[in-house]
C-alpha cells in the first residue's frame, strides 16, 4: 500500500511540474483521494473512484484559490 501511495504521489507531482495550482491541486487531490478512499474501503473500486472524485474536487478548489491569490488569469 505504501509503495502504491508513493508511486501515485510521484506521478501526480511530475504531471504538475508546468501547471497552474488549480491543475496541480486537482491531480494531487485525486491521487491522494484515491489512496485514502481505497484504504478506508478495504480496496474496493467504488472507494477508490469515490475518493479520487472527492479529492480531485477539494484539490481543484484549493488550487483555484491559490491561483486567484497570486493573480493568475486564464
Amino acid at each position: 500500500m505504501i509503495t502504491k501511495t508513493i508511486g501515485i504521489l510521484v506521478l501526480t507531482a511530475g504531471l504538475g511540474a508546468c501547471a497552474t495550482h488549480t491543475e496541480t491541486g486537482t491531480a494531487i487531490g485525486a491521487g491522494t483521494g484515491a489512496v485514502v478512499g481505497g484504504a478506508l474501503s478495504g480496496g474496493s473500486a467504488l472507494g477508490v473512484v469515490g475518493g479520487a472524485a472527492v479529492g480531485g474536487v477539494i484539490g481543484h478548489e484549493i488550487g483555484e484559490s491559490q491561483d486567484r491569490r497570486e493573480g493568475y488569469r486564464r
